[in-house]
């Protein structure tokens, strides 16, 4: 399997990664990819750019180096209610939408499994999202059987997140039982590296693995096609509005 685009990707903005965008940009074309996502923290995660930063990726080229370049975020969850960090007047900005739960940026400690299935429930209906962020936590375990098919019918992909394999152990077991019930219930998915630096960018290998054992259909995968991505793109992303971009779309 063949992955053409890597949509979460951190710069030097989320000061807790170490490459500036045009060397994520750089990255993504020398590993060929059709596309990358650029998608800083949300601004309630400690150490996260401002409000203008997102406001202003408008100044950032959707074509660099013959790689499609999404402008995006990590919006992070703030209460299990499902309400995020992403700004108003920032959404006309923004390309792509990845929605995760982190630990700095929700109140609660050790919130029930209740909670947080209604957390992304809700997450599920708010059109603004594309992306469920590695949902597989331990931490914030939800009713996999409910919310799994819910994120299909509303078109989000469930993320297989590279640097979950390092980064998060415990969550592994998770992964693979949603990406068990992604196959079961024909939700699509996408695989992502998460990177923090440059030399992370498409570099799948655990990914990819998982999905081998599992047999997992390609066809699952909407970023292991151009054709798949770009279709995906036009149905739920604002990108192809781009005057620039109509040979692309």
């Amino acid at each position: 399997m063949n992955i053409i685009a890597d949509t979460h990707t951190h710069t030097v903005a989320s000061t807790h990664a170490y490459s500036t965008l045009q060397e994520m940009v750089h990255a993504a074309s020398l590993k060929n990819l059709y596309a990358i996502a650029i998608t800083d923290h949300g601004i309630t995660m400690p150490g996260a750019p401002g409000h203008w930063y997102f406001h202003n990726l408008k100044v950032v080229p959707h074509l660099q180096e013959g790689v499609l370049v999404l402008r995006g975020q990590e919006t992070d969850v703030v209460d299990f209610e499902g309400h995020t960090d992403i700004e108003a007047d920032s959404l006309g900005t923004l390309d792509w939408v990845v929605a995760s739960i982190h630990a700095e940026a929700i109140p609660k400690e050790r919130p029930t499994v209740e909670e947080v299935t209604n957390a992304w429930m809700n997450i599920a209906k708010n059109p603004h999202i594309n992306v469920i962020g590695h949902s597989g936590t331990q931490e914030y375990r939800y009713d996999y059987e409910s919310v799994i098919p819910e994120f299909g019918r509303q078109g989000k992909l469930v993320e297989l997140n590279e640097s979950s394999f390092t980064g998060r152990p415990d969550s592994i077991p998770n992964c693979k039982t949603i990406m068990e019930l992604c196959k079961k219930r024909s939700v699509p998915i996408i695989v992502n590296t998460d990177s923090h630096f440059s030399t992370g960018v498409g570099c799948f290998g655990h990914s990819l693995a998982l999905l081998k054992e599992l047999d997992f259909p390609e066809e699952l995968v909407v970023n292991s096609s151009v054709d798949r991505f770009k279709a995906y793109l036009r149905k739920y992303s604002i990108v192809f509005q781009d005057p620039l971009l109509k040979d692309e779309e």
